[in-house]
């Protein structure tokens, strides 16, 4: 199953309130919204895929306790981008200071704010070429780390800002440099 884009913009035009509370309202479905103000209704993933989503997300907490540089986020987190999009990466970090700076009230609905860090874990029904836009809105977003990880060809892309796309063939980890300091995720193939 892939991802399913509505377009309601001609019958309605959902405020950020109502699209957090669409999303209350139906706990089952997982929903993302476009810089169009599109719906986007995600599939769930297969149990691989959940499965490795899980242990990448337990690699960043541990890692996150011992810096306490800031705060890991799952794939059930929406962000609120500054070009109107409300996305749900399947790991995210953001910098201590940049998610203290945020209002309680902003912190408890979709925060908005995007997020240093973000990866995006290829499912089966993923399209390579959505998701890599999605990256790329991250990017102009201010994101300043992106790892796109597709384990059914073992490639990698890293997107940095201000940078080129990096394309990796079967690497064993990846290296959160400057951005996540200290920070290496074993790939082996997730």
């Amino acid at each position: 199953m892939t991802a399913i884009t509505i377009n309601f913009n001609n019958v309605l035009k959902l405020s950020d309130d109502q699209f957090y509370q669409l999303c209350r309202d139906n706990p089952d479905v997982k929903f993302e919204r476009n810089a169009f103000g599109e719906l986007i209704i995600m599939s769930p993933t297969g149990g691989e895929t959940g499965k490795c989503n899980a242990s990448m997300t337990a690699d960043f907490i541990i890692w996150n306790r011992q810096t306490k540089l800031g705060e890991v986020f799952d794939s059930s987190t929406c962000f609120k981008l500054p070009n109107g999009s409300d996305r749900s990466p399947d790991v995210s970090w953001i910098k201590l200071e940049r998610w203290n700076a945020l209002t309680s009230k902003q912190r408890e609905k979709f925060p908005p704010i995007a997020p240093d860090f973000v990866l995006e874990l290829m499912s089966p029904s993923d399209s390579l070429s959505e998701t890599q836009a999605k990256m790329q809105e991250y990017m102009n977003a201010g994101v300043k780390l992106g790892w796109l990880i597709d384990r059914k060809t073992r490639r990698v892309e890293i997107y940095r800002q201000g940078q080129q796309k990096e394309v990796l063939e079967s690497p064993t980890s990846l290296s959160g440099k400057d951005i996540l300091p200290g920070f290496v995720l074993d790939l082996l193939f997730v």
